[in-house]
């Protein structure tokens, strides 16, 4: 059984929150590079131009990327060869996450559902656990912010409506979201299981990265398939027209009940926010 320090877990923590933050990933400016390269379209052009000089602002003066931090969603994979020792696992992610979001200045946004009264830390976080072979702890941690979130949606499709229903589905949310969600987004998509856990095999699709091809050349296919549609609509960068509305979409397909055909869209800001420690 390999130890793991508690105050490691929650120093790894802190510094991704921190990095996620302040730091877009190579992959969404190559991204924007290539779709100002493509664009056509003066104000998507000035667009990109902008998400481009406000991502080295960022990281010139280690300030947010953006005003809504979001709240911190952590996908945590427990090697059962490992145990975290001088506390509680899920209590050093919270810490971890209080500690960052109080170091890295970033808005604290968690609060309560009806009175809205703010905790104050940006906790608890939202974890989920797995457990997998092996002595090792992978913790990837994703800031889900508000405009992205708020656009997301779950349904049950009957079985019989299949691709062409679920495509349908992805479009229209994204055409219906419109402006809101700060494109150019990143979607994630989850087909199958049940209810909830389609949401969250949706939401896991969003830790992929953009320059990442599915393995299942026909899952693969099927997400250029959406990616195009969704381009199709013309929305484009901040809903100001052009050919750029996605940056990609993430497919994730697990099996579900024989009489249900569960749909998750997981919304992202086209800051795409993710951070990923393996101790």
């Amino acid at each position: 059984m390999r130890d793991i320090q508690y105050s490691d877990v929650v120093e790894a923590v802190a510094a991704m929150c921190i990095k996620a933050n302040t730091e877009l990933p190579a992959d969404v400016r190559n991204k924007f590079e290539q779709a100002m390269a493509e664009e056509t379209s003066p104000s998507a052009k000035e667009v990109l131009r902008q998400l481009l000089e406000n991502a080295d602002l960022s990281l010139e003066t280690k300030l947010p990327l953006c005003q809504d931090c979001g709240l911190a969603v952590y996908f945590v994979e427990v090697g059962d060869d490992c145990r975290v020792v001088g506390g509680n696992l899920r209590e050093a992610i919270d810490e971890g996450t209080r500690k960052g979001y109080a170091d890295g200045y970033l808005r604290k946004s968690a609060c309560d559902p009806l009175t809205r009264a703010n905790t104050g830390d940006g906790t608890p976080a939202i974890v989920h656990f797995d457990m997998v072979p092996g002595d090792k702890l992978k913790i990837a941690y994703m800031a889900k912010g508000g405009g992205a979130e708020n656009m997301s949606r779950v349904t049950m499709l009957a079985p019989a409506q299949g691709w062409e229903g679920i495509k349908k589905f992805v479009v229209n949310r994204v055409a219906e979201a419109g402006p809101n969600p700060c494109p150019p987004t990143v979607i994630g998509v989850g087909i199958g299981g049940t209810f909830e856990h389609a949401a969250k095999i949706a939401k896991r699709g969003l830790l992929r990265t953009l320059d990442d091809t599915h393995p299942d050349p026909e899952i693969a296919a099927k997400e250029k398939e959406l990616e195009e549609a969704i381009n199709a609509l013309g929305i484009g960068p901040m809903g100001l027209g052009g050919k750029t509305t996605v940056l990609g979409v993430k497919i994730t397909m697990e099996p579900c009940h024989l009489a249900s055909l569960p749909l998750a869209v997981n919304v992202q800001c086209h800051s795409q926010r993710h951070e990923e420690v393996e101790l």
